[in-house]
């Protein structure tokens, strides 16, 4: 099923549930959309909701299980106005708010900054809501259907999903969240910051926009090219495949979830390896 690319993120997390032979789970999430099409789809599934600092949320996916969902935001930036907006919509969830606090959207590092408030918030809520328990004989480490997932601690199951830059941005609430449940935190291209780089590059006004910057340009064969800043790499491959091997091209990106941070497409005949 991994290899299916036309899946959708609702498809994967299903099928890593299924996996990890959980029914019910709790979600975490700094981007809703990731699980928008769960909670529409199967909120049979779904045990308590975190959204954890959003830049970005739609209310309307969580309408029916707004009393599972507890939003986290500053008090300001994106996250507030989009948590106050989405509160007027969704009387019956909880909205939490970290004092003096100001998320500036979606590069934010919420939980690094605010480590145990979070994590309090987190445990506090969801003890407030059923999600089963992993079987102590199922997997603690792999890939499946394309999402990468790790499983630590014990008790009720709280599937973590990506932050914008990486996984890794939920570590620092690990060692109190793993006191309180099992803990997968996932991963991979569909899924997070990733997901959304691919998602704006597909789109055909951003498409039509790159092939006008690109006829801006108009690079000569042999002209090295260097992207500093290539997010998912999602121009760069756009590029690549316009200009064949007639340049070569360097690409790099800071994003730590990205698979590829540094790549070479091949080099004009007597460069230099």
């Amino acid at each position: 099923m991994s290899q299916e690319p036309d899946l959708s993120p609702t498809d994967r997390l299903v099928a890593l549930m299924d996996h990890l032979g959980l029914g019910t789970a709790h979600f975490g999430t700094p981007i809703p959309r990731d699980i928008s099409g769960m909670a529409a789809e199967y909120p049979e599934r779904l045990g308590g909701i975190v959204l954890c600092v959003p830049s970005r949320l739609d209310p309307a996916p969580f309408a029916n299980i707004a009393d599972r969902v507890l939003m986290i935001s500053g008090e300001r930036g994106p996250a507030a106005e989009a948590t106050v907006r989405a509160a007027a919509r969704l009387p019956a969830a909880e909205r939490s708010v970290l004092a003096g606090y100001d998320a500036p959207g979606s590069w934010s590092d919420a939980v690094a900054e605010r480590t145990q408030e979070i994590a309090e918030r987190v445990i506090a809520f969801l003890g407030g809501h059923h999600a089963d328990e992993p079987g102590a004989a199922e997997p603690k480490v792999g890939i499946h259907a394309g999402i990468s997932y790790q499983v630590e601690g014990s008790g009720p199951a709280l599937i973590l999903l990506p932050f914008f830059l990486a996984p890794s941005q939920w570590a620092p609430a690990m060692p109190r969240l793993v006191q309180h449940f099992t803990v997968v935190t996932t991963g991979g291209p569909y899924l997070g910051g990733v997901a959304s780089l691919e998602d704006r590059a597909r789109m055909p006004s951003y498409r039509a926009m790159f092939r006008t910057l690109i006829d801006a340009i108009a690079p000569r064969p042999g002209e090295a090219i260097l992207e500093v800043g290539c997010g998912a790499g999602s121009l760069v491959r756009l590029l690549a495949r316009r200009l064949g091997s007639a340049n070569p091209i360097t690409a790099a990106t800071s994003i730590p979830s990205c698979s590829v941070r540094l790549r070479n497409w091949p080099k004009p005949t007597g460069s230099p390896a």
